[in-house]
């Protein structure tokens, strides 16, 4: 219970991190944005894999785990049913929502869609407490804090741009970070609860990161002209998350 607390603020801090970063190098270079997303996205995909999925395989079984994945990246697109995409909040990129939806003020908008897309991070560093290997959990926890460092920095400039002060953004990022505690002790006191659902829980945590990278970080940094040089990033992120869970676990 402590190592998974200790695991939610360290996840959820991460974001706020991430923010101040963004305050010192406000005007980052879409190339290094892109390269820093492309990392972080091999990381969580590597993590979703060795920390997630091959666990419920090994948990329970293939149908389990392939019905987990889809039920979670089914989740996450219904959340996009009612949120705008992570990578088109700036305004750059416009996307077509309800009357009602538009009449939400946009920084709320804002916030609501990273929240979102948090809780079911925070879920996945949580589930993986409920399994015995406690090597597999640091694993994918270690890869959503790196990946909230970054997503952190690139969402104060537009939060800026809109008009938003510093404190409020900073006040924002704790709030998000907020809702991705909540979600990792949710996860954990799930499958602490109830052992059963613990191999479709691991499955639909992978289901939702896989999610996330394929819809919100690959369109994100492939959509500024340098495709070539976010690839080979998310390939070496990819990589550093075999070696580090090979030396952790």
């Amino acid at each position: 219970m402590q190592l998974a607390m200790i695991t939610a603020l360290g996840v959820g801090g991460a974001t706020i991190v991430g923010v101040l970063i963004g305050f010192i190098f406000q005007k980052v270079p879409h190339k290094f944005n892109d390269a820093i997303l492309g990392f972080a996205g091999g990381i969580m995909l590597a993590a979703a894999v060795l920390g997630l999925i091959l666990p419920s395989m090994e948990e329970g079984n293939i149908w389990i785990t392939a019905i987990g994945i889809l039920t979670g990246a089914l989740f996450l697109n219904f959340a996009d049913k009612i949120t705008p995409h992570l990578h088109r909040i700036t305004g750059i990129d416009q996307e077509t929502h309800t009357e009602s939806q538009n009449s939400i003020n946009k920084v709320m908008l804002f916030v609501m869609a990273i929240a979102i897309h948090n809780l079911p991070e925070g879920i996945a560093a949580g589930v993986g407490f409920g399994s015995d290997n406690i090597g597999n959990a640091i694993t994918v926890a270690l890869g959503i804090a790196l990946q909230n460092i970054p997503e952190g920095m690139i969402i104060v400039s537009p939060l800026i741009m809109a008009g938003v002060s510093k404190w409020r953004v900073f006040l924002i990022a704790s709030f998000t970070g907020v809702i991705e505690i909540i979600g990792t002790m949710i996860g954990f006191t799930a499958v602490s609860v109830a052992t059963a659902i613990l191999p479709f829980a691991l499955a639909f945590a992978g289901g939702t990161m896989i999610y996330v990278v394929s819809d919100e970080m690959i369109p994100e940094t492939h959509s500024h002209g340098y495709e070539r040089m976010a690839t080979y990033s998310l390939i070496f992120g990819f990589i550093t998350m075999i070696v580090m869970d090979f030396y952790i676990g």
